[in-house]
């Protein structure tokens, strides 16, 4: 797990990042299968097994009883609903098991913390609740209402988000009674910081997730299996936030993982390594490191303040031609070359109309796009562009050709260092999240559950 020196520290969670953060967390897959012991030889169980009572269907029997608390089947069924509905309901049979367990914990810590709130007059009103499941689902363009029918038809509820919000409410002013107020930050470290970044400048800077599970010797092998399984998952689709938030042990856990900007040196040697290694949008791992394992992600990289090229804010044309349905694939490469043969008569974005005209197609403006946000193949050759050049070709058999036109580029400025302020308030806030992993620990250790 990173250090605290690590100068790109992230707030804790509140509700509006929750709320965002909410949806993400739902798209994520499994790790590995539960283990299944075959219990048939030892207790000497007959083949041929009648079952002498019917279970009623409606009887919701507790799945867990949280310092009296119950946690229901139904509980665990809606929140499971909503992941697998998030990965368009392609979560493997074999995982399933494994991802009820996890759901099940989640939920334990949520009862936990609300519980805790509660012990210190910490309630969240049924008003402020409602406000925001509404923002949940104003992200799903949809009304609370509609929202509400759409949960129900999927197996999942209103209740079971709002659940989340709730704990996630709860604990985050919990903390700032109970745990901020004690953590300090003296000046001479937001110095030190400081000078080691202005001493860094236009060295490597990346910005890393990670993904910390926590290993003894007794459980290594099994912890390593599984952050296999994690790294398989997040390669095949999944969310490396949303595994992040159900997975890690660190305290960046709450925001997804994230790291922030890091330099190597602030990076236990595994890690600084595997960030010089891989790629931008490459994962790597599972890394030993002392106390357990890690899992990276390399989101973006940079010079340590200097300007990125990439911050560049460009105006563009987008000239660009569908292919009708059922265009053969010797038409589409007819038309091509034409669009080709045309765009190198371009003579700057004044004939962009022009040419337009002539190839029938259609013309898109955007005067504020930045070219880190350009898909990455795009971004080297926009790097290249001089203003009224335009891209090669290019495009697909389901969206067509098309071509970017330079009409203009407003430069970055060096990057700034980060205030006093902000560097402060980053620690202070890594600090909370370290003591709140404590605290919710505590909690745990402390706490009355019954398993059914």
């Amino acid at each position: 797990m990173v250090s605290s020196e690590i100068g790109a520290l992230r707030r804790s969670s509140k509700v509006s990042g929750a709320l965002h953060a909410l949806i993400a967390a739902l798209s994520l897959g499994m790790g590995t299968s539960a283990l299944a012991q075959d219990a048939g030889d030892s207790l000497k169980l007959p083949g041929d097994v009648t079952i002498f009572e019917d279970r009623d269907p409606h009887l919701h029997k507790p799945t867990a009883v949280v310092n009296g608390q119950i946690i229901t089947k139904t509980d665990v069924d809606q929140r499971l609903a909503l992941i697998v509905l998030a990965n368009g309901g392609k979560v493997p049979d074999e995982e399933m098991a494994r991802l009820r367990l996890q759901v099940l914990r989640n939920l334990i810590d949520e009862t936990l913390q609300i519980q805790e709130a509660a012990a210190n007059d910490i309630r969240i009103d049924k008003a402020e609740l409602q406000e925001s499941f509404a923002r949940v689902a104003a992200n799903f363009r949809q009304s609370p209402k509609d929202f509400t029918k759409y949960l129900a038809s999927k197996g999942s509820s209103a209740a079971s988000i709002t659940r989340q919000i709730e704990a996630e409410s709860a604990w985050s002013r919990l903390l700032r009674r109970k745990v901020q107020p004690f953590v300090n930050v003296s000046q001479e470290e937001v110095n030190s910081v400081i000078q080691k970044l202005n001493a860094s400048k236009g060295s490597d800077e990346y910005h890393i997730g990670e993904i910390y599970l926590s290993a003894t010797p007794e459980n290594s092998a099994q912890i390593l299996e599984n952050g296999r399984k994690i790294i398989e998952q997040i390669r095949q689709g999944g969310s490396f936030a949303a595994y992040a938030r159900q997975y890690s042990e660190a305290s960046t856990a709450a925001v997804g993982g994230d790291l922030g900007w890091v330099r190597a040196p602030q990076l236990p040697d595994a890690l600084a390594q595997a960030a010089m290694e891989v790629q931008v949008g490459q994962i790597a791992g599972p890394i030993a490191i002392p106390g357990g394992y890690s899992i990276l992600y390399l989101v973006d990289k940079r010079k340590v303040l200097t300007a990125d090229p990439r911050d560049a804010m460009l105006s563009l044309k987008q000239i660009s031609i569908s292919f009708s349905k059922g265009t053969s694939e010797a038409q589409a490469g007819a038309i091509v070359k034409t669009f080709g043969e045309q765009m190198k008569s371009l003579q700057g974005c004044g004939s962009v109309a022009t040419i337009a005209a002539k190839l029938n197609a259609e013309v898109i403006d955007n005067d504020n796009v930045k070219v880190r946000d350009l898909p990455a193949p795009l971004q080297p050759l926009m790097l290249d562009l001089q203003v009224g050049q335009a891209t090669p070709p290019f495009g697909s058999a389901e969206s067509g050709v098309r071509s970017l036109v330079l009409c203009g580029r407003d430069d970055p400025q060096d990057a700034s260092a980060p205030s006093f302020d902000q560097i402060m308030s980053q620690m202070e806030d890594e600090r909370v999240n370290k003591r709140a992993r404590i605290y919710l620990r505590d909690l745990r250790r402390d706490a009355i559950i019954d398993y059914n």
